[in-house]
C-alpha cells in the first residue's frame, strides 16, 4: 500500500528543508496482522534524480559551511599530510623467479604495483594506478600473477564502485595486452597453471541507470583465454535456480584440481566442490549443503587440508581424502582459528588470541613445532606457498604502520625487509587492553590507546570504534588519523563486539537476527565502563563505525543519545526495511533477517535507525558520511537517515552530511580524499566534544 501525497515541514533556516512524502509501506507480523510503515523520504533513493541531486548539493554545502569553519580542521589537514607521508612497502609474494609487491612513497593517492628479481629490490614500477585517471579514483581493486610470473591480470574499480574491469599485462614488456573483461564482482582471478587464461566470477550486465543501485544475481564461474574477447569466455559454473549463489575458484598447487567455494551472501557456511583441473562435466560435491565454513589450505596428493569450523566454533583443520576418508590434523584450540597455509613439511596457523594474532608452525600431522614471535599486539597478513619454505608478512598495529617481514621456515628468525619509518613517537603512547561487562553478563574486550600516564580525570575527548558483525574481528591496526588524534589528547577505544569473529562462530551468532541487539549492549558497556573507569564522560565521548559498524552507530545514537557526545556513522545500514532491495544487500539477511520475514520484522523495527528516532529528542552533534559511489551500502540509507535525524532532532546540535562525490564504500579512496575526509572527522569531533588543543 502507497500513497504519495506531499507534506513538508518547517526547519531551522540553517538547515536545509527535505520535502516529506506520504509515503507508507505495509509489512506483516508473526500474528499476520498489517503494520504501516511510513517513508516520507523514499524518493531520495534515486540518486540520479534531479530533485536528490539538489538535495545532495544543499546537504554538502550545509555541512561544508560547518566543517569549514571548525578550528582545528587546517591543522588535522596539515597533520595528517605529514602522518601519511612516509614510505609504506606491502608484504611481498612470489611468482615464478620474480617478486612482487604494493608500493606507496608517501601521498600518491594510490600505491604502485613493483616488480623484483629479489625481496630485497631493486624494485621497478610494474603498473602505475595513478596514470590510470586524473584524480586517483582509479584503484587497482585485485591482482593475480600468473604462475610463471609473466602475466598479470589485474582489476580496476572506478569512483570507489564494487565493480571491476579485468586487464592483462606481460610483465616483461610492461604492456596490457587487449584483454578486457567487464561486469565482474567479488571476484578474483585464478590462473591457469599454464598461464593461457584464468577462471573469474561475473554477472550480466545491469539495465541502464541499474548499475550503482540494482540487486546483484546470478553470479556466474567463467574461464577466459588470453586473446579471446570476453564473449568467447567460457562459462564454468552456471546456476540459474541459485540466483543467490557466488563462486571462487583456485586451482592446488600441484596443477591437479580446480576447488570451488559456492558462497550464499555472507553467511560464512558454504559448499565445496572440486574437479580434475582439465576436465569438463560435473563437480564432485565433497560439501552439498550450507552446515558449515570450509577452506581448503592445501593439498598433498589426494589429501585437502581443510580448515573449518563443523563441530568446531573456533575451527579446526581436517585432512580429506578424495576417497571421503577425514581425520582431525589440529582440533579446535583456546584461540579462534583464523588461516591456515600449507608450507613444505608443515602447517602455518594464525590465531586470535582476545583479537589479536598468533602465529605458530605444525607439523603435516598437527603436532606443534614453534611459535614465531611478534612484536607486541597485531595483526598479520600472510603469504606462503606449499613449496617454498620461504614465508611473507606483515605486521601492524595501533602504533606501528604495516611492516613486511620474511622468515625462512622452520627455524629461521624473522627479518624485517624495510626499516620502520614514522613521523611521530609511539613511545609517547601506550596500548592497554580491558573487558567490559554487557547486559546479560558477556566480557566484551576492548582495546584502549592513550598517551602515556593519561591521568582518568573523566573529561578526556574519547573515540569509540566498533563494528560487530558478519564474523568480520577488528584486530589492532595503525591508523595516522587515529595518531593525530592521540597527540592532541584524544584517546582512541576500539570495541570487540558480538557479531564478530573474534572467538569463533558462537560469538559470531551472539550478534545476529533476533539477538543483534547484543551488539548494541556490548558498545553501550563499553561506553559505560569507560566512564566508571574515568578515563572519558557522556560530553567527551564520540562513537564512530562504518558500513555494519554505521548500523552499530545508528542504533546506539537512537537507543541511547544521552550516552553520547558526538556521533560519526559512515556509509552506514540505516534503513532495516528496505536494504536487501539494491545491489548486494540481500546477502546480509543472515545477520540480519529480512523484512519481508513475518518472524523478524519486530526485531528490525525495533532498532532499525532509520525507523526509531523520536521527534523531539536532543540528538547529540552527528556527521553522517557516505560516497555518491557507493555501491555496497548504496546512499540511499545516509540520505534518508540524515533527512529524518535532521526533521526529529529536538536539540541544538548539528546534524550533518558529508558525502563524497567520485568514492564509494571505503575501498579505492585516494589518499588526498582520506585526508581531507579524516581532518572533516577528527576536527569535528575535537570541536563538539569540548577538546582543546594543547
Amino acid at each position: 500500500m502507497r500513497h504519495n501525497a506531499r507534506v513538508t515541514h518547517t526547519a531551522p533556516p540553517s538547515v536545509p528543508v527535505t520535502r516529506r512524502d506520504a509515503q507508507t509501506d505495509t509489512y506483516l507480523n508473526a500474528q499476520g496482522e498489517a503494520v504501516v510503515v511510513a517513508d516520507p523520504y523514499r524518493w531520495l533513493e534515486d540518486p540520479d534524480h534531479p530533485d536528490t541531486r539538489a538535495w545532495v548539493q544543499a546537504q554538502s554545502a550545509h555541512a561544508q559551511a560547518h566543517l569549514g569553519a571548525l578550528p582545528a580542521r587546517d591543522a588535522y589537514h596539515e597533520r595528517l599530510s605529514s602522518l601519511w607521508n612516509h614510505v609504506r612497502p606491502g608484504v611481498p609474494w612470489a611468482r615464478g623467479e620474480r617478486y612482487f609487491r604494493m608500493f606507496n612513497p608517501g601521498l600518491l593517492n594510490q600505491p604502485l604495483l613493483q616488480v623484483a628479481p629479489d625481496p630485497h629490490g631493486p624494485w621497478e614500477t610494474l603498473l602505475d594506478p595513478n596514470a590510470l585517471s586524473a584524480d586517483g579514483t582509479v584503484a587497482m581493486a585485485e591482482v593475480s600473477v600468473s604462475r610463471d610470473g609473466q602475466h598479470l591480470a589485474y582489476a580496476t574499480q572506478s569512483g570507489g564502485s564494487d565493480w571491476l574491469t579485468w586487464r592483462v599485462r606481460d610483465i616483461a614488456s610492461r604492456q596490457d595486452r587487449p584483454d578486457e573483461l567487464h561486469w565482474s564482482k567479488f571476484s578474483s582471478a585464478a590462473w591457469h597453471p599454464d598461464g593461457h587464461g584464468f577462471y573469474y566470477s561475473a554477472y550480466d550486465a545491469p539495465a541502464p541507470g541499474g548499475a550503482l543501485t540494482a540487486a546483484n544475481s546470478h553470479q556466474r564461474l567463467m574461464f577466459h583465454r588470453l586473446g579471446e574477447p570476453q564473449a568467447q569466455d567460457e562459462p564454468v559454473i552456471v546456476r540459474p535456480d541459485q540466483p543467490t549463489w557466488g563462486y571462487h575458484a583456485r586451482v592446488t598447487e600441484d596443477a591437479r584440481f580446480l576447488i570451488v567455494q559456492v558462497w550464499n551472501g555472507t553467511d560464512p557456511r558454504n559448499l565445496l566442490w572440486i574437479r580434475p583441473l582439465d576436465e569438463a562435466g560435473a563437480f564432485t560435491e565433497l560439501v552439498a549443503e550450507f552446515r558449515a565454513m570450509y577452506s581448503v589450505s592445501g593439498s598433498d596428493g589426494d589429501t585437502l587440508f581443510v580448515h573449518t569450523d563443523e563441530d568446531a566454533p573456533r575451527g579446526q583443520v581436517i585432512a580429506w581424502t578424495l576417497g571421503g576418508d577425514r581425520r582431525t590434523v589440529i582440533p579446535e584450540g583456546p584461540d579462534k582459528l583464523e588461516e591456515v597455509h600449507v608450507v613444505p613439511g608443515g602447517l602455518l596457523t594464525l590465531t586470535l588470541k582476545d583479537a589479536s594474532h598468533r602465529l605458530h608452525l605444525h607439523g603435516r600431522d598437527g603436532t606443534p613445532q614453534r611459535e614465531v614471535p611478534l612484536p607486541t599486539l597485531g595483526t598479520l597478513s600472510l603469504s606462503t606457498h606449499a613449496s617454498s619454505p620461504e614465508v611473507f608478512y606483515g605486521f601492524t598495529s595501533f602504533l606501528h604502520p604495516n611492516q613486511p617481514y620474511r622468515v625462512q621456515l622452520p627455524g629461521g628468525t624473522p627479518e624485517p625487509l624495510a626499516a620502520e619509518a614514522l613521523t611521530f613517537n609511539p613511545e609517547d603512547f601506550e596500548v592497554t587492553q580491558d573487558f567490559a561487562v554487557s547486559r546479560d553478563g558477556t566480557r566484551v574486550p576492548l582495546f584502549i590507546v592513550a598517551r602515556r600516564g593519561l591521568p582518568r580525570t573523566g573529561t578526556h575527548p574519547t573515540l569509540l570504534y566498533g563494528y560487530g558483525g558478519f564474523n568480520i574481528s577488528l584486530t589492532p591496526a595503525f591508523n595516522a588519523g587515529r595518531v593525530a588524534w592521540l597527540e592532541r589528547g584524544g584517546i582512541y577505544v576500539q570495541a570487540n563486539l558480538r557479531g564478530g569473529g573474534e572467538y569463533g562462530q558462537a560469538w559470531h551468532q551472539a550478534g545476529t537476527l533476533h539477538r543483534k541487539q547484543n551488539v548494541f549492549d556490548d558498545f553501550i558497556a563499553c561506553a559505560e565502563h569507560l566512564i566508571a573507569q574515568g578515563w572519558t564522560s557522556p560530553t567527551h565521548l564520540g562513537i564512530q563505525g562504518g558500513s555494519n559498524g554505521g548500523l552499530l552507530v545508528g542504533a546506539c545514537l537512537t537507543q541511547r543519545p544521552d550516552l553520547f557526545g558526538a556521533a560519526v556513522p559512515q556509509v552506514g545500514v540505516l534503513d532495516m526495511l528496505r536494504y536487501h532491495q539494491f545491489t548486494i544487500g540481500w546477502a546480509w539477511a543472515s545477520d540480519y533477517g529480512r523484512s519481508d520475514d513475518p518472524q523478524l520484522l519486530p526485531t528490525l523495527l525495533a532498532y532499525s535507525p532509520l525507523h526509531t528516532l523520536r521527534p523531539g529528542t536532543a540528538y547529540p552533534p552527528t556527521l553522517i558520511t557516505t560516497g555518491d559511489h557507493d555501491d555496497r551500502v548504496v546512499p540511499a540509507h545516509s540520505f534518508k537517515f540524515g533527512a529524518a535525524l535532521q526533521h526529529a532532532q529536538g536539540g541544538p546540535a548539528p546534524i550533518l552530511l558529508r558525502i563524497q562525490t567520485q568514492a564509494g564504500h571505503g575501498a579505492g579512496k585516494p589518499t588526498d580524499l582520506i585526508i581531507e575526509e579524516q581532518a572533516d572527522l577528527y576536527a569535528f569531533l575535537e570541536a563538539h566534544l569540548r577538546h582543546a588543543a594543547p
